[in-house]
């Protein structure tokens, strides 16, 4: 019969042979402090005399009498088939030095952190939303999860790990797994139109990552940006972290204004844009702006940096080819993220970059965390080389369309007199523009929509500057249905409340 695993803590104990007080006091010291501390809570068993003894080169009697130390003064307490644990009404020392912890936390005596500059600076860089991670209407981007092909999931993960290569045991590449880098080219290729190999592309942890890779590989202090007005919230802190100067330039129903940032900001170093459908708005970049675009990097030598936001999910209309796959210079970096499209937590992005560019973003990986974690990159791998990844997406964007029906519906039947709404050909949110009329702002709508158990954000918040456009963007791909239609109706019920 196999032994049952020792569940006790390691305990961080280092003795000192060479001192005056005795083996048995030091490990009694040091436990004691483990206590008074916190890192060993009421209830928290400690390991048997005999590990213990083994772990610090000690005889066991010495281990012993410092347990018996510990017992006899009531930081400690037997129980029979239990071993020792942490005494459940500790002394008073230890209350006393809980009570003064508390105070130092608390009110007047609260020590507040040195920050950096652009600690600081981050801490403002992202307004703040209150979202329940259980609570998913109405937030955008989360993707329905019930219904992900689980199974075969599992079965894959099961039989590669069930002997995997020690070479991947032992690490992996910097830029990523090579059949999965080959996997994301070769899908990349055919679905979005790109023009790359495999060792263009460099795995990340999502996408956020990704971009922070780019931006920290390319940007100095100083340097001018272009970013999307109203765009993506968390391009701000990337930048925050680089010291770069955001340029906030206009997004109409032809994507970014390109002649506005070259009047604006003509020497930027970056212009970080959604070409396909840009984040939140839903416009699609024109052909003719794409290749002003790519025309501004090459004569300024500047980056565009492609984040390709949910541009699986399309219903209608012709589709739309990435702006890399235009781009014969050199200048396009392009990210995706698997988030979107699978599960939040799978936290596998990547990034396809020039040839040039490969080496020394890989360099600036290795500095920042050496690896993205290899457990789930081989699976993902076979996930998509056995086809259930396309199987996936194309079931999921009949399911994401027949639900943009529902909350159309829903909105059209429950909000038509406060809220203007169009259908998308595209992407997992809608925009929902509140009408003047209404007189409510979308900031109040959010909050009280928060403390009521939906997640909404309001469209202000995506502005860097002064906002211009009162909205609402309402996610519907991880919703069922009927969530969608109960969702809606207290949006009404909060609409009544604030008018």
């Amino acid at each position: 019969m196999p032994r049952t695993a020792d569940k006790s803590p390691l305990l961080a104990i280092d003795l000192d042979k060479a001192s005056a007080t005795p083996m048995h006091r030091q490990i009694f010291d040091q436990i004691r402090r483990a206590i008074l501390t916190g890192r060993l809570v009421p209830g928290r068993r400690l390991p048997s005399s005999r590990v213990l003894a083994d772990e610090l080169g000690v005889s066991r009697n010495t281990v012993l009498a410092a347990f018996d130390q510990l017992l006899a003064e009531g930081y400690t307490e037997g129980r029979i088939g239990s071993g020792t644990r942490v005494a459940d009404a500790l002394p008073e020392d230890y209350l006393a030095a809980r009570a003064g912890r508390e105070r130092a936390m608390s009110g007047d005596h609260a020590r507040k952190p040195r920050l950096s500059n652009v600690g600081r600076a981050l801490q403002t860089a992202v307004p703040k939303t209150r979202i329940d991670p259980n609570r998913w209407a109405f937030r955008p981007g989360v993707p329905e999860v019930a219904r992900f092909p689980w199974a075969h999931w599992s079965r894959l993960c099961a039989g590669f790990w069930r002997r995997p290569p020690l070479e991947l045991i032992a690490g992996g590449a910097t830029a990523g797994f090579k059949p999965l880098r080959a996997a994301i080219a070769d899908y990349l290729g055919a679905v979005r139109g790109l023009a790359c190999q495999a060792e263009q592309v460099i795995v990340t942890a999502g996408a956020q990552q990704a971009i922070d890779l780019a931006a920290r590989a390319l940007l100095n202090p100083g340097d001018k940006v272009w970013i999307e007005e109203p765009g993506y919230a968390g391009i701000r802190g990337v930048l925050t972290a680089v010291n770069a100067e955001m340029v906030p330039i206009a997004v109409d129903d032809a994507g970014i204004d390109v002649d506005a940032g070259i009047a604006i900001a003509p020497d930027a170093r970056m212009a970080i844009v959604t070409p396909s459908h840009q984040y939140p708005l839903g416009s699609v970049m024109s052909l003719a702006r794409r290749l002003a675009l790519l025309e501004w990097a090459r004569q300024t030598d500047a980056w565009i940096l492609e984040d390709d936001y949910d541009s699986e999910y399309r219903y209608g209309g012709r589709p739309i080819s990435a702006l890399q796959g235009l781009d014969r210079d050199g200048r396009v970096i392009y990210c995706g993220t698997f988030s979107k499209v699978m599960f939040p937590t799978i936290r596998i992005g990547y990034l396809v970059v020039p040839l040039e560019l490969v080496e020394p973003l890989a360099a600036v990986r290795s500095l920042i965390d050496d690896q993205t974690a290899i457990a789930l990159q081989p699976v993902l791998a076979a996930f998509i080389e056995s086809g259930h990844f396309a199987q996936h997406i194309r079931r999921m964007r009949t399911l994401y369309a027949e639900r943009q029906d529902v909350i159309l519906d829903a909105l059209k039947s429950e909000l038509s007199g406060a809220l203007d709404v169009t259908p998308d050909e595209s992407g997992m949110h809608l925009v929902a523009e509140i009408r003047p009329s209404a007189s409510i702002w979308d900031a109040d709508v959010a909050e009280l929509a928060a403390a009521r158990g939906l997640s909404i954000s309001p469209l202000s918040r995506f502005f860097l500057g002064r906002p211009n456009r009162n909205g609402l963007l309402l996610g519907y791909a991880g919703i069922e249905a009927r969530d969608i239609r109960t969702g809606v109706k207290k949006l009404a019920r909060i609409f009544d409340d604030l008018d």
